[in-house]
């Protein structure tokens, strides 16, 4: 492989992991203020079919990608609402939305299968697409990639360092503290759960109308991000930074598996585009081990440098969730 050619497919893993930034990074606002969203998976099925065909009628790029993040804002609250108001599970309630939303994608996708529709166009910046190495991977991209650059700084700016982000994180963490400073708890997690799931939706027509352009129903290829997503909330520690990294390095794998599979015909083709995702089941194991018995039995035996080192590597990677995560808050 030339170095234009590894230049070309490391910004297609940038490319082809905009969508997943999008839905981790909603599925952390959302679940920073206490709620749980399962309904990822088929939120972004429904989200890429419903942009697509909006999309399709309309001629307007702009009209899909409302359309989009309106289904995702609409499922999410649908928790949201389920939990605060009616006092349902959120996992239960979640867990059967993402079935019927993928089911709905489907039939209602049927009339759009294999349509050609509107996509989005790619747009080098000019002067800085042409600087060495960092231009093609970063600049000559289309306006979604550059977008899902700049939401990791923002969300993660907005988390960490404005009063909103606090209390955002205060509603996750100590409801009744932040009750108690005036804090409008339950207003605040219906409007941070229906941003987190207007992101998640604009993840469905980033794929329909750039990454995947157009609706394949069943073969899309979508059915199991929302998963992914899910769990890169968890390994990024309901961090967006974290999170941002593990889809680059899902993406990454993914295009690891293309670039290897000429290179060993005898292991079929399904096993290199399966194997990244048990590869993020483990790494998702590996944060959640760093504190278990069977570790530390296991690192006694190797020598004090390699188990510092793995103890160091473990201790950054383990993460802890909002202490009221999935846990309703009664206002007084």
């Amino acid at each position: 492989m030339t170095s234009h050619e590894l230049l070309i497919g490391l910004a297609g893993v940038l490319f082809a992991a905009a969508p997943i930034v999008f839905a981790t990074i909603g599925e952390t606002f959302t679940e920073r203020s206490g709620i749980i969203n399962l309904s990822v998976n088929g939120t972004i099925l429904l989200s890429a079919m419903a942009s697509f065909a909006v999309a399709v009628n309309t001629q307007s790029i702009v009209l899909g990608f409302l359309m989009g993040m309106a289904v995702g804002a609409i499922v999410a609250l649908i928790v949201a609402f389920s939990s605060i108001a009616l006092k349902q599970s959120q996992v239960a309630v979640g867990f059967v939305l993402t079935l019927m939303t993928r089911d709905l994608a489907y039939f209602l996708g049927n009339p759009y299968m294999g349509l050609q529709g509107p996509r989005v166009q790619n747009m080098p910046i000019p002067v800085l697409k042409d600087i060495p190495i960092i231009g093609p991977l970063f600049f000559n991209h289309d306006p979604l990639t550059y977008f899902s650059f700049i939401l990791i700084g923002l969300a993660w700016w907005w988390m960490f360092r404005t009063r909103p982000g606090l209390t955002l994180q205060a509603i996750g963490e100590r409801p009744e503290a932040a009750y108690a400073r005036g804090a409008a708890v339950n207003k605040l997690r219906y409007l941070y759960t229906a941003l987190g799931g207007a992101l998640v939706g604009l993840a469905g027509p980033t794929y329909s109308l750039s990454v995947k352009a157009g609706w394949k129903g069943t073969i899309s290829g979508l059915d199991g991000i929302g998963w992914i997503a899910l769990a890169l909330t968890i390994f990024g520690g309901w961090d967006p930074v974290r999170g941002a990294v593990g889809a680059y390095f899902f993406a990454l794998l993914q295009w690891l598996g293309l670039v290897l599979q000429p290179y060993l015909p005898n292991v079929p083709s399904q096993v290199l585009q399966v194997a990244p995702f048990p590869l993020m089941i483990l790494t998702l194991l590996l944060v959640n081990i760093g504190n278990a018995e069977w570790v530390d039995r296991t690192l006694a035996g190797l020598p004090p440098d390699l188990r510092r080192f793995i103890r160091r590597v473990l201790r950054w990677m383990q993460v802890v969730p909002p202490a009221s995560l999935g846990v309703p808050f009664e206002e007084e």
